[in-house]
């Protein structure tokens, strides 16, 4: 029933409960609920019931607030001002869809009302509802035509549905509304105009968009876009003279940009070799300093001139000091002939640099700083450990580091060949003697920590970092808060290789909890942008925001959550206590004995720990009590807390995963691994037509791969192993199946698999796999064939051979002790830095069946190496 109007003493109290909320004065607007609700004439009046609620919440009380305002609801069921608080309290609890209904339902009782259709055009954007959003837009246009963001709201609209035309007419008429003289520079006028052109721009409205820009060319503030905007438009509409004195322009002010290059080669049309280069160097000569008209013809010249522009860039550079050279020539390293020319001209300089100090010994002439040699010996050492020939790469920066003890780059480069040489233990250790040079450098620490996370030494990494978070807090509390991805995806991997699987999870649920956030994050904008007419960011902000779980820190934490689901749904977690009681039981005294020291021991540990960060949380509690206090407020309510011993434990694994899994199927369709894993999730669930759709999208990607390869072995052999399926699903499944494998039988096409990829490790692992796992009696064939190592095998490097010796140690081919060991010490014999290769020692030997954790073995122990 619909409540009793307020007389006018209650009627202002309830306008100053709505002047509170607004000021975010909470507890004042509380005592003034309380006064009108303590009338007993008034005590059920739904609307401050709805208000009290919604105060309520604003203070972290959500189970109350819900309450008064569900309360007030059912009094009033007939006030918009109760649904719209209904939806504002939805909309906090970032329920978006029940927040759009509840706006819906206030508006059919107020059609006009400005704030409700504001909130509900701001949810409609943010749930990317561009059709509502539009229609909503159109309504406040039509209520407040002279505000100019109700003209720029329904503009994007109709530019987010690409509708151009109807945009850029609605942007034409609002900018015709607006009193802005010719000679004089407005920014957000300016802002304006170059919106409006990048929607002329996106409607291929070339010619408009060129006599837009020039006509308007005086009144926008930023010159350069002017300028790359008139380049990019003179090339599409084929004015070539025109579009190269642009280019030329553009070079003046900035001769490092390669883009204008690239316009002002498209411009010019050099039909030769010699056009071409001429175009550089008459930059060059211009601009002497300027180092991109000197190192782009590197890309597109050979032979005797590539030696001869490749000598002077280097001696120029190497004379200078400047260590990022090699990174600067890396993206030629593509063509075998130009890194033999590169090889041969640097170690000619090392050899004439140690006897005469000059670059080449027939020369005479000023004699080189001792650094040219430094330098030198620090290209040549990054240049093989590109090649992978890494002893050399180790002789070479250890001379280098042998003449000067003290520079960072030296010491962080040796971390980086024995990271990329499989030691990661004694990469971090070069590392740490780096950063220990100059603990003030951030991306040192940070680079340091990263390779101590690669080495699993987490406390060291957390101790690293926390020179560098805030005090009083722990590092790893302190980094999720900054959502310092790079250290959370990297963390997670290392507990993941630990066997750590609860706090692994913690961290990939803290990641995807940032993506989250992010994604709310975009909420404050939208009224922002159009109130300071930053349009084209703004657009740029929604598009980014699309596809924001594309991004690499996404798709690891993703990955690595999805493998541990697998793991935990594979291997359930048992519980600990009664796993040692029947350990406990096959051990000698001596070794009870020692095995019960060392829990106890451990058991210290972890009390003194939990000592610590009991003592650590209390401060925290004291210094946000403090700060809540200060605020009189807390926007809302505690989030829940990720607790690892749960996370290890779900009821259903593989539901978990799937939720990991659905945003790499929307936006990372085009990635195998996507489906693949998306295969292993449908495989443990019996889900055969989703199987089908898996390693159909992988088929399309690469029907070579290795993974693939296996997904499609088992899929074939559990399709086989199904009789009772419905009959339409059997239908599908033969039709399909019959396009991949093409009337082969799974040994005859596993075995031509082999024999198409005869000479690549990977390849060969995958056919081997799967030759024991069709026959067990294949056993010794099946690690024959995984274990070649050949002259003609072509990917034989520490990435490859590591995942060859999880395979063996991890039960892929059974039980193999004897062909483990022996593999590993013909590794050990091609790569003797390699730590997985290395012959155990006795206090190894009970840590070796445990170097990969996860059921999947692909890009773990040996990542990114």
């Amino acid at each position: 029933m619909p409540s009793v109007p307020l007389p006018p003493k209650e009627s202002n109290l309830f306008k100053r409960i709505l002047k509170c909320y607004e000021q975010k004065q909470y507890k004042n607007g509380l005592k003034f609920c309380k006064m009108i609700l303590s009338n007993p004439k008034f005590a059920e009046h739904g609307e401050t019931l709805a208000m009290k609620g919604l105060t309520l919440n604003c203070l972290g009380k959500k189970e109350e607030a819900y309450e008064f305002v569900r309360k007030g609801l059912r009094n009033d069921v007939k006030s918009h001002v109760c649904w719209h608080v209904y939806g504002l309290l939805q909309r906090s609890d970032k329920k978006y869809d029940e927040a759009i209904k509840c706006y819906r339902n206030a508006l059919k009782l107020d059609k006009d009302n400005l704030q409700i259709l504001r909130d509900l055009s701001l949810l409609q954007i943010q749930m990317r509802d561009l059709e509502g959003y539009r229609e909503t837009r159109y309504q406040l246009l039509q209520l407040r035509p002279t505000q100019r963001a109700s003209w720029i709201g329904y503009a994007i609209a109709y530019h987010l549905l690409k509708d151009y035309d109807m945009a850029l007419k609605l942007l034409e008429e609002f900018r015709k509304t607006q009193q802005v003289p010719p000679n004089k520079i407005d920014y957000e006028y300016s802002e304006l105009i170059l919106y409006q052109n990048q929607v002329m721009r996106e409607a291929d409205l070339f010619q408009e968009s060129l006599e837009h820009i020039e006509t308007y060319e005086k009144q926008i503030c930023d010159k350069l876009i002017v300028e790359e905007i008139k380049g990019e438009m003179l090339l599409k509409l084929g004015r070539l003279k025109e579009a190269g004195e642009v280019y030329k322009e553009l070079i003046e002010r900035n001769a490092e940009n390669w883009y204008y290059y690239e316009g002002l080669e498209k411009a010019l049309q050099p039909s030769t070799l010699e056009e071409r280069l001429q175009i550089y160097e008459e930059v060059s000569k211009r601009h002497p300093r300027a180092v991109s008209p000197r190192r782009l013809p590197l890309n597109f010249v050979s032979g005797e001139k590539f030696r001869e522009l490749t000598d002077k860039f280097l001696r120029v550079n190497f004379s200078k000091g400047c260590p990022p050279l090699f990174t600067t020539l890396k993206s030629l390293y593509y063509n075998p002939e130009k890194v033999s020319t590169i090889q041969e001209l640097v170690t000619g300089y090392e050899a004439s640099l140690k006897t005469c100090d000059l670059f080449s010994t027939s020369e005479n002439g000023e004699k080189e700083p001792p650094t040219t040699l430094l330098w030198v010996r620090y290209f040549l050492a990054q240049h093989f450990d590109k090649l992978g020939q890494c002893s050399l790469a180790l002789d070479y920066i250890n001379a280098a580091i042998a003449s000067t003890p003290t520079l960072i780059e030296l010491f962080y480069l040796k971390a980086k060949i024995y990271k990329h040489v499989g030691n990661i233990k004694e990469a971090a250790k070069w590392m740490d003697e780096a950063q220990s040079l100059d603990t003030a450098d951030r991306f040192i620490n940070s680079k340091c920590a990263k390779y101590m996370l690669r080495a699993n030494m987490v406390k060291d990494a957390e101790e690293m970092c926390s020179k560098f978070t805030r005090e009083g807090t722990s590092a790893m509390e302190n980094l999720n808060e900054m959502q310092c991805m790079w250290f959370q995806t990297e963390c997670a991997a290392a507990y993941q290789r630990l066997g750590k699987y609860g706090d692994a999870l913690k961290k990939c649920h803290e990641v995807e909890r940032h993506f989250f956030e992010i994604t709310d994050d975009q909420f404050d904008f939208h009224t922002y942008c159009m109130r300071k007419m930053t349009l084209r960011a703004y657009v740029d902000l929604l598009r980014l925001e699309d596809v924001l779980r594309k991004h690499a820190f996404y798709f690891k934490a993703a990955r690595s959550a999805i493998e541990i689901y697998l793991k935990l749904h594979d291997n359930p977690l048992t519980n600990e206590s009664k796993e040692q009681e029947v350990n406990s039981e096959n051990l000698s005294a001596k070794e009870l004995k020692k095995m019960l020291s060392k829990q106890r021991r451990a058991q210290k540990k972890a009390k003194l720990e939990e000592e610590r960060k009991h003592a650590e949380r209390e401060r925290q509690q004291k210094n946000q009590k403090k700060k809540r206090d200060e605020e009189e407020e807390e926007t809302s309510g505690p989030r829940e807390e990720l607790v690892p011993e749960k996370l290890e434990r779900v009821e259903n694994p593989l539901e978990e995963a799937i939720k990991f899994l659905i945003p790499l199927k929307n936006l990372i369709g085009d990635d195998i691994e996507t489906h693949l894993l998306a295969f292993e999730i449908y495989f443990r669930k019996g889900k055969f037509l989703l199987m089908l759709q898996s390693v159909k999208r992988a088929f399309a990607i690469d029907k070579n791969n290795p993974w693939l390869h296996e997904c499609l072995i088992k899929f074939s052999k559990a399709v086989s192993d199904h009789s009772n399926l419905p009959e339409i699903v059997s239908k599908v499944l033969t039709q399909e199946m019959q396009k991949i494998f093409v009337n082969k039988n799974l040994e005859s096409f596993n075995e031509e698999f082999l024999k198409h990829n005869a000479t690549s490790i990977q390849h060969q692992l995958s056919g081997a796999k799967m030759m024991y796992f069709l026959d067990k009696s294949r056993q010794e064939k099946a690690i024959a064939v995984a274990t070649r190592l050949d002259k003609n095998m072509r990917d034989k490097n520490v990435k490859t051979l590591t995942k060859v010796f999880e395979a063996l140690l991890d039960g892929s081919f059974g039980s193999c002790h004897a062909q483990c060991e022996e593999y590993q010490a013909a590794c050990h014999k091609l790569f003797p830095f390699t730590s997985a290769f290395m012959p155990a020692t006795n206090e190894d030997n009970s840590s070796i069946a445990s170097v990969n954790h996860t059921a999947i073995n692909h890009d773990l122990l040996s990542n990114e190496i």
